[in-house]
């Protein structure tokens, strides 16, 4: 194991949880807030590319340091090694945008 620790941080953002990768995390001087630095991505192959994982690098291109507020924290954990970032619904629904198919009622149809 190295010498420097990885932290993956679950947070909420604009009806969304975020997921990102570390290597630090702290308390702000800024009352309230936790602060990020060194963010981490592309830990996956370079021949793959995930569409959630490319949306939050460009998000956080040009980013140092961010500051997340302390009531969006959903949690904090070391992890050995980063994995992929991602994006993903608050209530857990893999997509907003699917519903179900109609079923017909047993009720209209009498089979003889």
């Amino acid at each position: 194991m190295s010498n420097t620790s990885i932290y993956r941080i679950s947070f909420v953002n604009q009806d969304k949880v975020y997921e990102v990768f570390a290597k630090q995390v702290y308390e702000a001087d800024l009352y309230g807030f936790i602060v990020v630095e060194e963010l981490v991505f592309g830990t996956q192959s370079e021949l793959l590319i995930d569409p959630a994982e490319e949306r939050l690098k460009t998000e956080f291109e040009a980013v140092t340091r961010t500051f997340i507020p302390m009531h969006a924290i959903i949690r904090i954990d070391e992890v050995e090694k980063p994995g992929i970032s991602k994006i993903h619904p608050v209530n857990g629904a893999a997509t907003n945008n699917v519903s179900p198919f109609t079923r017909p009622s047993s009720n209209n149809k009498k089979r003889d």
